[in-house]
Formats: structure tokens, C-alpha cells, sequence
């Protein structure tokens, strides 16, 4: 197994890392080292045939945010996905003048080459037609994935406390949930109420018989952990009660040396299948 350097890319929040198309996509936040004005306002690409060369990739501004509106600051989060056939980026994004008004919102690349063809806008995440909840408070981290033929997304938004939410998307359009959400997770155990009563940034993970999510719990210092809910693969994933949230932390700052605060997380299967 190789060695990855530690930190893998410096100054970059919420990574994402993804295959297709015989590259490696890696993204994440970027965040405000000046002030509030010059960060948090863009999101970028690299590429890479293999994931360590992800680190010293040429980065690309892929979209910029607004001057002015929705979708001008706080961009956060952003994830890319391919989706039937099409590539998406998720991300969430405060207004000029709420910068706490963050809701998610979509681009889809108008051809197959993420790095290199443009984006285009698909708006706010839109709730199911007889969903008046979703997405009317503060909700961000989307991500999506494909079990068993059926199409997801989950997302977390306070309501009440910062929980994690799942519903179904087309394919074809997956800016629009097919479904009412189900509450996958809700702030329980001590460890998910230091500082902050918070489950955000989920990532999945699937084997041959289990699905899992990974969440972060907490506010965001040395707090900051990793949660693990687990449900059988063959299940209804849209049933909350398929789903068992691990009672302890997987992973905190008292695992780690000279590290604090491991939280917003993903995965992916490097090119020598590690």
C-alpha cells in the first residue's frame, strides 16, 4: 500500500475525489486565507491518471461565484458526481446579502470532459412535489450514490438540530428529488453535541453486503469526529429502520498523532485497488 503524503493537498476543506473517464477528479472548498471576501467563492478541479498525482495537479477555477444574488458566497462543499451519463457538481452556497441562507445547488457539464468543457447552472436542489420541508433551512453536503438500480441523494439541514436527510433522485435530473426524505440520522450520543449539535458531510461506502454512511459530528475543531451508520445491502435503503448508527465515534482526534478534528471524509479505490 502506498504511502500518501500527509496533508494530501494543503488549504483545500470538504474533499471530494472521484473516477471516470480514465482519470482521477479531486475537489473540495476553498477557503478564505485573506478575508471573508476573497474565498469561499469558487470551485475547482484537478485531474490525475492516478490519485497521488492528484497532489501536485494543475488546478482549475471551474465556476466562479455570483457578483450579486443566490449562489455569491460561502460556496462549500462541492462534490462531482457522474450521473446518467452526465457530470454534476453539488455544492452549497449562501446569497449576497444572507450569507447564512445556504441551500444546495447543481451544475451539469455541458459535455464529457469535466476538466476542459463548460458548466452550466441547474439551480437549487428542488423538493419533491408534495415536499413543503426540504431545503427551507439552512442544508448543505450533498452527495449522491447508486444501489441496486435506484438513485440517491442525502444532504444535511438544521431542522431543529443539524441532521442528515435521504431521498431519491431521477437520474436524468438529478437536481429534483422523487421522494420525501427520510431522516437517516439526528445528533444523539455525546459525542455528536460537542460544541454543536451537528451530523453534515456524509460519504458512502459500499461492499458486497453492507452500505455505509459516514457523517461528521460536532462543531468543527478538535471536536470534530466521524460517525458510521450501516445497512444491509439487500434492504429497502428508503426505511429508516434499515439503517443502525454505530454508538461510538470511528474515527476522532484521540486516534490521531498531531492531528485534530478528522470530519468531512470520502472514499475511493486508488489504481492499484487499494
Amino acid at each position: 500500500m502506498k504511502n500518501y503524503p500527509n496533508p494530501f493537498i494543503t488549504e483545500r476543506a470538504d474533499p471530494y475525489i472521484t473516477k471516470g473517464a480514465g482519470y482521477y477528479y479531486f475537489t473540495a472548498s476553498y477557503p478564505a486565507t485573506a478575508d471573508a471576501e476573497h474565498g469561499y467563492d469558487r470551485i475547482i478541479l484537478r485531474r490525475s491518471e492516478t490519485v497521488c498525482g492528484l497532489a501536485c495537479a494543475e488546478e482549475k477555477t471551474i465556476w466562479l461565484a455570483h457578483e450579486s444574488g443566490v449562489m455569491a458566497r460561502h460556496i462549500w462543499a462541492p462534490e462531482i458526481h457522474f450521473i446518467g451519463g452526465r457530470w454534476y457538481i453539488f455544492f452549497a452556497a449562501g446569497d449576497r446579502d444572507n450569507v447564512w441562507n445556504i441551500r444546495p445547488y447543481v451544475l451539469q457539464c455541458q459535455g464529457m470532459d469535466p476538466y476542459n468543457d463548460l458548466w452550466e447552472e441547474k439551480g437549487k436542489m428542488q423538493a419533491f412535489s408534495d415536499d413543503s420541508v426540504s431545503f427551507n433551512s439552512f442544508s448543505l453536503d450533498m452527495t449522491y450514490f447508486e444501489h441496486n438500480g435506484r438513485h440517491y441523494v442525502i444532504w444535511a439541514e438544521i431542522i431543529g438540530d443539524s441532521s442528515l436527510f435521504m431521498a431519491t433522485v431521477n437520474p436524468d435530473c438529478p437536481w429534483m428529488l422523487t421522494s420525501k426524505p427520510i431522516l437517516l440520522t439526528k445528533p444523539e450520543y455525546d459525542w455528536e453535541k460537542v460544541v454543536f449539535r451537528v451530523n453534515e458531510g456524509a460519504s458512502v461506502l459500499k461492499t458486497d453486503n453492507m452500505v455505509y454512511v459516514f457523517f461528521s459530528a460536532s462543531g468543527t475543531g478538535a471536536e470534530y469526529c466521524m460517525g458510521r451508520l450501516s445497512a444491509s445491502a439487500d434492504s429497502d435503503l428508503m426505511k429508516p429502520e434499515s439503517w443502525t448508527k454505530h454508538p461510538e465515534p470511528v474515527l476522532s482526534t484521540a486516534d490521531l498523532t498531531d492531528e485534530a478534528g478528522p470530519g468531512h471524509n470520502c472514499f475511493v479505490v486508488d489504481e492499484d485497488s487499494a
